[in-house]
């Protein structure tokens, strides 16, 4: 007797053949329960029915406890542009080892680390190191208001820019708004408070941001955003968005500040090289470690003097491990190792990944696309333009969990990636990568289209004008 496949089948199906995998993971699950929350230490790190548990990297692979081994497209969220274990960073971090990790006391590869962004990244002519991007950000979004003696920063609406109270605000887009974004806190815990020193604007509109900054701008200090946000899905900038936040910013008397935690391995000296638009405030964090806790933020000679300790009224700003030995070495050697070259090769693999990722949409009649930029790619399931973070978070409603179960059946057929379908390249990359991920994705794309037939219809069917996918190349 035929049986009919629905999406409670598809489900149960995924989850079966992961749980049947996994049983090393689990058991160490309901352990770490007893000691951590939930189970884990990171929110973003978590997903059901439980994690797996990694144990050990490789280059491009992952192996986990139970010995399943994985192609990795996560990357630590993006901070290991050189895949695991790379030999000569493991050698020279290995070597500083040995030497020490943290003396309380200057040291010189502060200052090698720092020559190094400062002589590629354009906005930076001054730096200080922190150990987070949240922290980088924090700093950055600090140094704005005392410089400009005021307390306002403007931020996307849907922007991240890590977990400090000041970035909880509008960290999802606000898709039940009819014009303008509300800002709102969503995290408990966040003071009211912090309302009264951040705005909202969309991303990619530059009316919305003229129209706010003519109404408060002798309030506001400066704007925070990523060139390219992250976790609002991988929306690349309209072409001359960044060029006109840098005017508008400028005529009327405020502070740019960019995000390039994660935008920095685009070019050598970021999205903001690649754009041609120099903000007044870079922060900077992920692949500058090597693989180790870091983050960074500099600028302006005259907005980072504020730092100088023997400067009247200078701002404090200390660290336990900031600018640690270890991760200082550890990060010079991965910069060193990422050239242009370098960079424009797991680009042109991104582009690769993405075309490869929308024929397969295309061929079996599903109605969504790869966006982003170079070596970041992101899922959309839509195929209509996705300009805003708002048009990005409204892909992602009226699909059950179809983005979750995806992850999962991903895992089973030997790919790592974010459970948002976030796919990021490192250098130990090839196309036989890129071939492997692509052949994963069609098995899994074609196990979960009852699932859309059922939950998401409208993902399937022949559209006979698609729109043209809204992402950017970084080799044209």
């Amino acid at each position: 007797m035929e049986v009919t496949v629905n999406a409670t089948n598809v489900e149960q199906d995924i989850m079966t053949r992961y749980r049947e995998r996994s049983a090393g993971s689990r058991a160490r699950h309901l352990e770490a329960q007893r000691y951590l929350p939930g189970g884990e230490t990171r929110s973003s790190t978590w997903y059901a029915p439980y994690p797996t548990y990694m144990a050990a990297g490789e280059g491009a692979w992952l192996t986990d406890c139970d010995g399943n081994r994985y192609l990795d497209f996560l990357n630590n969220y993006t901070s290991l542009i050189h895949g695991h274990a790379q030999p000569e960073i493991v050698e020279e971090a290995a070597d500083q080892l040995t030497r020490g990790t943290v003396f309380g006391s200057a040291s010189e590869p502060q200052v090698a680390l720092a020559k190094l962004l400062i002589e590629r990244v354009p906005s930076i002519e001054l730096l200080r190191f922190t150990n987070s991007g949240t922290e980088a950000t924090m700093m950055m979004m600090r140094a704005a208001r005392a410089f400009m003696n005021r307390d306002i920063i403007v931020k996307m609406d849907g922007g991240y820019h890590g977990s400090h109270d000041f970035v909880e605000v509008n960290v999802s887009a606000d898709i039940k708004s009819a014009s303008e974004p509300a800002a709102r806190i969503e995290e408990r815990g966040v003071p009211e408070a912090v309302l009264n020193a951040v705005m909202v604007a969309p991303f990619n509109d530059l009316a919305a941001m003229e129209s706010l900054l003519r109404e408060h701008h002798q309030r506001i200090a400066g704007i925070i955003v990523e060139p390219m946000p992250n976790a609002g899905g991988m929306v690349a900038p309209a072409p001359g968005y960044l060029r006109g936040l840098r005017d508008l910013a400028d005529r009327f008397g405020l502070l740019l500040l960019f995000d390039e935690i994660v935008t920095l391995r685009l070019s050598s000296g970021g999205l903001q090289e690649a754009e041609g638009v120099i903000p007044d405030l870079t922060a900077l964090a992920k692949i500058i470690g090597g693989g180790f806790p870091v983050g960074a933020f500099g600028g302006r000679a005259d907005i980072m003097s504020q730092f100088e300790p023997a400067g009247a009224g200078s701002l404090s700003h200390s660290g336990t491990f900031n600018g640690n030995n270890i991760t200082m070495t550890a990060g010079l050697a991965a910069m060193q190792r990422l050239d242009q070259g370098a960079i424009d090769r797991v680009n042109a693999l991104g582009d690769r990944l993405a075309a490869g990722v929308n024929a397969l949409f295309a061929s079996h009649g599903i109605r969504a696309q790869c966006l982003g930029y170079g070596s970041l790619q992101q899922i959309q399931w839509t195929d209509e333009p996705v300009v805003t973070l708002n048009d990005a978070a409204r892909a992602g409603q009226g699909i059950g969990k179809l983005r979750e179960l995806l992850h999962l059946e991903l895992l089973n057929r030997g790919v790592y990636t974010s459970n948002r379908g976030m796919f990021c390249i490192s250098t130990p990359m090839t196309e036989a990568e890129i071939e492997f991920a692509l052949t994963a994705l069609e098995g899994a794309l074609r196990a979960l289209k009852p699932y859309m037939n059922e939950v998401a219809p409208r993902l399937l069917g022949w559209n006979p004008h698609p729109p043209a996918p809204s992402r950017r190349s970084m080799s044209t």
